[in-house]
């Protein structure tokens, strides 16, 4: 979005500046730009605009700007007044491959305070050709128009202006619902206090409501002053979200650049039932544009690591606040439901646990319920290191709930010797055995105090399978169900912070810092945690990029892996991230028969495994074509 310096009625002054500013984008790398409403004179020209001199020299400076795309390969919309059968119309100009390939008409001129557009322009509904033939050339004019790239079908633009977007019903929701990913208005918005963040939630609203990008060039205050002043306010949005914008007020150049996933829309689009079931009254015209391919080594945009996770402080509280409300909500509203006084979980000193015990004893608080009625069960195995039964026993008794110590290796040692296990095999047996033991306990001792089991698993693990079924698979409601494994630990630093304080702040510090293990293979010769569930199954840092991506965004392997070397650069090595890649579709497509059962659980987030509402899985399909791609990337 470029919001040029311009000199008002000079289009020799226009064309030149606005010539230099597309060879600095496409030296960028720019493969599309626009400019705003009237750029080619200027917006401010007043009764200067029925004089043909500044008219006929306009459409002059639209071929020569046409000119420039063909040195230049890039696609660009500019705004030019053009006359057809004695009306003059307010126009946005389609330039690429060295022609004008289409007009779009405004629809809506705004006429009240200081807009008075109908004193100079008649509107798309006045007009009754839907072409311009000029040099002998037919140009499609009409604002029913839309632009594609032959071989991108994703690619498909849109085009409005300016008050067009105000109108209760804007052209672009039309263009939207026909197949337009990329909506672009040029503008000439006035400013006034309070306007700029008006224009933005327009244009953010605009953009989420219509799943697409949305690109706003707004004029700059090199138009007349003599009324009003006009900023440069330029914006990209997309589905919701402010991508980037221009500095305000200045007269030199600005330009707002940034990518587009428009991927990312078509396939947002796609699983809307909303959006596919709206239908577009209007027959729109489709226009072919070239756009050659661009390599790019880096995005404009930054690619979090942490997609689920807020980069900016602030935000990430108000995210851990409102997640931890849910959960909270969620729970409490499921003990109502059933006249619920008494809730079991098994705590073990780790992060889940950890995160289950606080909201359920949050969702106590809620309906005055005595803490007491949370009977925390630790049940140390082989593997249970001191520091995390420590813990898992302070924090039960500082929140002051009834604690319940109960090991379990006497129990599991005889069900070793009834179903024939050598104990000094350290398998998959050895281990799902506990898990399995530490299930039972919880749902007998539930069956006890006519309580139900509080699930501590999260979101990552379902992903990955990394549970025992039937074992911490299982609980009677699941808290942690939504929330991926990078996101607990914040949540469980978001309480510390400002939930709990003391002495419960100090123990949720520790086990923060504790590593994430199932302990359930015995401690080392220093008892310390010999378990280390990543070494295992690979980062949860790459795991939840992976989940992220191949569930919410739906894109390829191809793609996640390009996108997960930008935003690990530095970090892991690109054979490092193939590795891992390959082991989460593997367990991804393998493990779905434990999401096929999942235990209830509030969703919190935009990605959710429940079979009963986003995710419907064959738990025997195969990964065969998505292992197939990721190995074409080794």
């Amino acid at each position: 979005m470029v919001s040029p310096e311009l000199k008002v009625g000079d289009v020799a002054f226009n064309v030149e500046q606005m010539s230099k500013d597309i060879e600095r984008a496409v030296a960028a790398q720019c493969q599309f730009l626009v400019f705003p409403e009237m750029s080619v004179t200027g917006y401010t020209c007043g009764d200067l605009f029925y004089q043909n001199t500044l008219v006929e020299r306009a459409r002059e400076g639209l071929w020569q700007l046409a000119a420039c795309t063909r040195q230049h390969p890039a696609a660009i919309v500019v705004g030019v007044p053009i006359m057809l059968h004695g009306r003059l119309f307010n126009c946005a100009a389609f330039l690429a491959g060295g022609k004008i390939l289409g007009i779009v008409p405004k629809t809506y001129l705004p006429n009240t305070v200081e807009f008075y557009e109908k004193r100079w322009f008649c509107s798309e509904f006045e007009r009754d050709s839907p072409e311009i033939i000029w040099h002998g050339e037919t140009i499609p004019f009409g604002a029913d128009l839309l632009f594609r790239v032959s071989d991108r079908p994703e690619f498909i633009v849109g085009v409005e202006i300016c008050e067009d977007l105000w109108a209760p019903h804007p052209p672009s929701t039309e263009m939207a619902v026909a197949g337009a990913t990329l909506l672009v208005n040029l503008s000439a918005s006035d400013e006034l206090w309070g306007k700029c963040q008006y224009r933005r939630d327009l244009v953010q609203s605009q953009s989420a409501r219509c799943i697409a990008a949305y690109a706003y060039a707004g004029a700059g205050p090199c138009e007349s002053t003599t009324d009003v002043v006009f900023a440069g306010h330029s914006i990209i949005a997309e589905n919701g979200t402010i991508l980037a914008q221009t500095k305000r007020l200045e007269f030199t150049s600005e330009m707002a650049m940034s990518d587009v996933d428009l991927e990312h829309m078509a396939n947002d689009r796609s699983k809307n039932s909303t959006f596919t079931g709206s239908y577009s009254y209007k027959q729109f015209r489709f226009v072919s544009f070239p756009l050659s391919e661009v390599h790019c080594e880096r995005l404009l945009r930054p690619v979090s690591a942490t997609p689920f996770v807020p980069t900016n402080s602030a935000e990430k509280n108000e995210a851990c606040r409102e997640i931890f409300a849910i959960q909270t909500t969620a729970l409490a509203r499921r003990l109502k439901a059933i006249a619920c006084r008494h809730a079991v979980i098994g705590i073990s000193g780790g992060l889940d646990s950890t995160l289950a015990l606080l909201v359920t004893a949050k969702a106590f608080d809620k309906f005055g319920l005595d803490r007491r009625g949370i009977v925390a069960i630790t049940m140390p195995g082989f593997g249970t290191t001191q520091r995390t039964k420590n813990n898992a026993e302070k924090l039960a008794e500082l929140l002051g709930t009834s604690l319940q110590v109960i090991p379990i290796g006497p129990a599991v040692e005889q069900h070793f010797r009834d179903i024939a296990h050598d104990a000094n095999c350290h398998d998959i047996t050895y281990e799902n055995c506990q898990a399995r033991e530490r299930m039972q306990i919880l749902m007998d001792v539930a069956n006890q105090v006519g309580g139900i089991v509080i699930g501590t698993g999260d979101l990552s693990e379902l992903a990955l399978g990394w549970c025992t079924y039937n074992g911490d698979h299982m609980s009677m409601y699941a808290v942690n169900v939504g929330v991926p494994k990078t996101l607990v630990c914040h949540l469980v630093e978001w309480c510390a912070q400002g939930e709990f304080s003391g002495q419960e702040a100090a123990v949720l510090r520790d086990i923060t810092e504790t590593p994430v293990s199932p302990e359930l293979l015995p401690p080392d010769a220093n008892g310390q945690i010999s378990q280390i569930t990543e070494e295992k199954i690979g980062p949860y840092l790459l795991h939840d990029f992976f989940l992220y991506y191949a569930v919410r965004m739906q894109f390829t392997p191809n793609k996640i892996f390009m996108l997960a070397q930008l935003a690990f650069a530095g970090h892991y090595r690109s054979a490092e991230i193939l590795r891992w890649l390959k082991v989460f579709y593997q367990r991804f497509f393998a493990q779905q028969f434990k999401r096929s059962c999942l235990p209830d659980g509030p969703k919190v987030g935009s990605v959710a495994l429940s079979p009963r509402s986003d995710w419907r899985m064959p738990s025997d399909a195969s990964a065969a074509l998505w292992l197939a791609e990721v190995d074409k990337l080794a």
